[in-house]
């Protein structure tokens, strides 16, 4: 989670700052205005709820009210958090590239190569087709687990925090393996075996995800974070694993 958190510090670093702009600019509109969407919806289906309790069970009928807000408050920032992340980090999936490149740069001095507009615009042909790989990843997994969110409420959410935290990894972890070439499934081999690191930067970054106001920040955060976890930690083990 140390990753996760020194993102904070990255972001407000002296020339990576401008780099930072653009991912941060599509999650504050994309969660802004879903974030008010859904929670707009809350107290219709809450009331629509309650009222198919008969009324001789009055007690039980304010008793759920004050059960079912706390419960539904999670399930939506929990669901939202990755549906509507993912959906901001297609978007911008390809500037998301260009700023792990750039805190590579800054945290090895090595230079990826030429990383201008049209370098970027080039390259969106290939970034749309790593995101397709992790959707293509995602879907079957996130049914599953979704449908166990609903049938088993408490244990469904615990499994569902636990998928989101290691989608959150392979979302933002794949950024700098992305820049390197590294196809998706030697990626995955390798966040395989790192997995609790994997799992508390995923971690941090659902909690995040979940607080308003700061979830806005969570995409170039973990970008920069994942970033510095592939220098410190999964690059290495990476050049391992192709020398052994």
């Amino acid at each position: 989670m140390n990753y996760f958190l020194q993102g904070f510090s990255l972001i407000q670093t002296k020339g990576l700052k401008r780099f930072v702009f653009i991912p941060l600019m599509v999650n504050l509109l994309l969660f802004g205005v879903a974030f008010y969407a859904l929670f707009g919806q809350i107290d219709g289906a809450i009331v629509w709820l309650v009222d198919l309790i008969p009324d001789w069970l009055g007690w039980l009928k304010s008793a759920l009210s004050y059960i079912i807000w706390p419960l539904a408050v999670i399930s939506i920032l929990l669901i939202f958090a990755l549906i509507f992340g993912t959906l901001a980090n297609w978007i911008a999936a390809p500037f998301n590239g260009l700023l792990a490149e750039k805190v590579e740069k800054h945290l090895t001095g090595q230079d990826l190569g030429d990383t201008g507009v049209l370098d970027v615009v080039k390259d969106i042909p290939r970034t749309l087709g790593r995101e397709f790989a992790k959707l293509a990843y995602y879907i079957p997994r996130a049914l599953g687990f979704l449908l166990l969110f609903f049938i088993l409420p408490v244990f469904g959410q615990i499994l569902w925090f636990l998928f989101s935290a290691w989608m959150m990894a392979i979302q933002y972890c794949d950024y700098p393996f992305d820049n390197h070439k590294v196809p998706f499934k030697d990626m995955r081999r390798t966040l395989n075996q790192s997995r609790g690191n994997c799992f508390s930067f995923g971690i941090g970054a659902s909690i995040f995800s979940m607080i308003p106001i700061v979830n806005f920040l969570v995409m170039p955060v973990a970008i920069c974070g994942a970033t510095a976890m592939w220098v410190d930690n999964l690059k290495p083990k990476l050049l391992n694993d192709v020398n052994a």
